[in-house]
């Protein structure tokens, strides 16, 4: 479709971004994104919490600061009780409260499947606004969370997964952005998107895609979560991520050494997944550290810009 272009239009839907920037003035525009979608954990409260820390996410990765959220909610109110509802929402203000976030309203539909999630509004100054693109050769590639949600809770449904990995499941998906989001503030950051559905291969291939730079992972140290490795061996991989797969696998080149099953927990479709920081290596290991003594503890160097060879991703 022919889109409608402004000058005051900084980030649009041209380039698969994680949100959407607009510039008020000189000094100030707002990030906008919206996001939402079915249960993923049983428990109401929690999933709340999971889909609101998600919303919230897309501002974090653009360099912004999230200000106001509006609910969007879709409820089977003849087949669900009003008290699950109350639980779904009590979680998304929580972490919106953690977020120092400003509920200010929302839309509610009746559907016979239940969706919950947030469209969020935030702020960044418009010389500061990080992109997806323009990561240089030399960079370091910094992952905030560990990678296994996709596969933990298709293990769930089918009743499958260990106690302890499904509560770091939950423990990631909870965890907001917020903090990495602020301590990438501090040093120089040349790109920066959020693993979500497309897994982390899917997210970095989106930036080096038409670019005159590559990426090497290493997949030594990107973390995983407890139990993952062991799904995968047994085939309980989500459909999302097999399709992640397929679709990218032309711009994957991998070591002879890297199993199927690893390849595709690279590719698991996250959900509220971490920061993919792309930061020149003089500020890496500070960063690194910086993440580490604030709390955010699975961060990891996973990997570096190269030049060649150009749009692909090499896996080690």
């Amino acid at each position: 479709m022919p889109l409608i272009s402004h000058p005051n239009l900084i980030v649009g839907i041209e380039t698969a971004e994680d949100a959407g920037v607009y510039k008020l003035t000189e000094d100030l525009a707002i990030v906008l994104t919206l996001d939402f979608f079915t249960p993923i954990v049983d428990d109401p409260y929690t999933f709340g919490q999971v889909a609101a820390a998600n919303s919230l996410s897309d501002v974090y990765a653009m360099g912004g600061k999230p200000i106001v959220a509006m609910n969007i909610i879709c409820f089977p109110i003849g087949k669900m009780g009003i008290s699950i509802l109350q639980d779904i929402l009590r979680g998304g203000l929580d972490k919106m409260r953690e977020a120092a976030v400003l509920l200010v309203g929302g839309h509610s539909v009746e559907d016979n499947e239940l969706k919950y999630g947030l469209s969020v509004t935030g702020t960044i100054h418009p010389e500061k606004v990080l992109t997806n693109k323009g990561a240089r050769a030399g960079d370091k590639l910094i992952l905030t969370k560990p990678l296994g949600t996709g596969i933990i809770n298709t293990a769930l449904k089918g009743g499958l997964a260990h106690e302890h990995s499904v509560a770091e499941s939950i423990n990631c998906m909870t965890a907001l952005n917020k903090k990495a989001a602020e301590l990438m503030t501090e040093v120089e950051v040349h790109a920066c998107t959020d693993i979500t559905g497309f897994g982390l291969l899917g997210h970095a291939c989106e930036m080096v895609e038409d670019q005159d730079v590559g990426m090497v992972i290493y997949s030594s140290t990107v973390p995983i979560l407890p139990g993952t490795e062991d799904l995968a061996q047994m085939g309980l991989i989500p459909g999302g991520t097999i399709r992640n797969r397929d679709f990218r696998i032309p711009m994957i080149e991998r070591a002879t050494e890297i199993s199927d099953e690893q390849l595709l927990i690279l590719f698991d479709a996250q959900t509220s997944g971490g920061l993919l920081i792309s930061v020149p290596e003089r500020d890496a290991q500070s960063l690194l550290e910086r993440l580490h003594q604030e709390g955010v503890e699975a961060a990891a160097i996973v990997g570096e810009v190269v030049e060649q060879p150009k749009g692909k991703i090499v896996i080690g």
